[in-house]
């Protein structure tokens, strides 16, 4: 009897815990965002159109692996290693990096595994489309644009909010101190031959001193 009465208690404190909040937003005032003309508002952890960094890319595939639905196409030419000196990866040619977003979860589980840390989760929210094969980005044509995120067709126009042309201005700035090393990454690089190393000399062997004549 007693178990029977504390469920009651129990359904109905969490009822009225409920009803609390609900009413709480139910009175509370509204706030529409008037996109587009206004930015919409994004958490700092918002998981957006990937940002990838190529020049740092070195092919691993781990990403790939990593993602439940295999949606991120990979192909090199050969493999590649990061220069400690310059934290640029050298070796094959990246032909292809693309991420088939009618696929993607936006899960962020590419990023986990990444060693050198060169894909992220952008702050990219829209990626419209006319068909299926748009909504395939091809991250290698971009580098030859100097860009590390797919912009969206309207953002290509010129007439823009003003926060979205800061925006775009943002997304440009980033890529443009890399634009060179991220259209290197398309093409086979061999890492400098590393300076011969001095082989030791042998030690002479010391003159044995001369015996006096009797």
């Amino acid at each position: 009897m007693r178990d029977y009465l504390r469920n009651i208690y129990l359904t109905v404190k969490t009822i009225l815990i409920g009803m609390r909040i609900t009413l709480r937003y139910c009175f509370a005032r509204t706030i529409t965002v008037q996109y587009p003309d206004m930015a919409p508002t994004i958490q700092p952890r918002f998981r957006g159109f990937h940002c990838f960094e190529i020049e740092k890319c070195i092919a691993c595939d781990l990403c790939a692996k990593a993602c439940p639905v295999d949606c991120i196409y990979i192909e090199k030419t050969g493999a590649r290693k990061i220069d400690k000196e310059t934290g640029v990866a050298l070796g094959g040619a990246i032909l292809r990096y693309a991420i088939d977003y009618s696929k993607c979860m936006f899960c962020a589980l590419c990023t986990d595994p990444c060693p050198t840390e060169c894909i992220h989760m952008g702050d990219n929210h829209d990626l419209s489309g006319y068909d299926r094969a748009s909504m395939i980005v091809e991250f290698t044509e971009l580098a030859k644009q100097g860009l590390q995120t797919p912009m969206p067709i309207w953002m290509q126009k010129q007439d823009l909010p003003e926060w979205a042309q800061a925006k775009k201005q943002q997304w440009l700035e980033r890529a443009r101190p890399v634009r060179e090393q991220m259209a290197l990454a398309l093409t086979e690089r061999k890492p400098p031959p590393k300076p011969a190393a001095e082989k030791p000399t042998a030690a002479k062997p010391a003159a044995e001193p001369a015996k006096a004549e009797s």
